[in-house]
């Protein structure tokens, strides 16, 4: 999936520009199967389009367009708390739709995993206001809904798994894994190591095998 930034610009019924500091997301499809997401991005800027309704991210089968900046308000809750606490996702309803939702749940994810989120923070248009919306989500009960929050969880799952795998890093020998530390406090003896200006070593999982690996093959003496 492509994700672009394609902002609409400022205007009092789309975009207004005032910021906004986010504590959801809603989630909501288009009721038109036979738009893309750029379609409804030009829909935004349409000159006949004189509704007061916008959207943060449109995604479908193959990109997500983003068109309104992520930490200014959109009107599309139908609810003045929905629209100033919440960044919205309209799913593209043509297409192939098991493609469209696959990526509207990978998207949906990565925004969570950004804020440090889980998917207790996402709302449906229909939790704001009472619209059916998301209307593709909506069958039997909602079971649609249920459904792509599990879809959604198991992706941040990965995400955070990923997440792990770059970001283990070690800053303080304290913080070395035995296997490795008394190879660490050698090449700091040896000068072959030297911390950042406030001593931190800043040492990912990758580089502290390397050293020793290389350490138990005697590349490193004392000078």
């Amino acid at each position: 999936m492509k994700y672009r930034v394609d902002h609409i610009p400022i205007s009092s019924s789309k975009r207004p520009g005032i910021k906004i500091n986010p504590s959801y997301i809603t989630i909501h499809s288009t009721g038109n199967e036979k738009s893309t997401a750029q379609n409804e991005r030009d829909w935004l800027t349409n000159p006949v389009n004189d509704r007061s309704a916008s959207w943060h991210i449109a995604v479908d089968d193959t990109e997500a367009i983003e068109a309104i900046p992520l930490d200014e308000m959109a009107y599309h809750a139908g609810d003045r708390v929905g629209n100033r606490e919440s960044i919205s996702i309209e799913i593209i309803e043509s297409g192939d739709r098991e493609e469209t939702l696959a990526n509207a749940a990978k998207l949906t994810a990565m925004l969570l995993y950004e804020r440090d989120w889980g998917i207790d923070r996402l709302r449906r248009h229909y939790d704001w206001s009472g619209k059916i919306c998301p209307r593709i989500l909506s069958y039997d009960n909602w079971k649609g809904w249920d459904i792509f929050l599990k879809d959604v969880n198991e992706e941040l799952k990965e995400l955070k798994k990923e997440g792990e795998l770059i970001v283990n890093r070690y800053d303080y020998i304290d913080d070395i894994p035995e296997y490795g530390k008394e190879t660490i406090k050698n090449l700091v003896s040896m000068g072959y190591l030297k911390g950042d200006e406030e001593g931190k070593l800043n040492l990912s999982e990758d580089m502290l095998r390397i050293f020793v690996v290389n350490n138990r093959a005697g590349l490193y003496k004392k000078e």
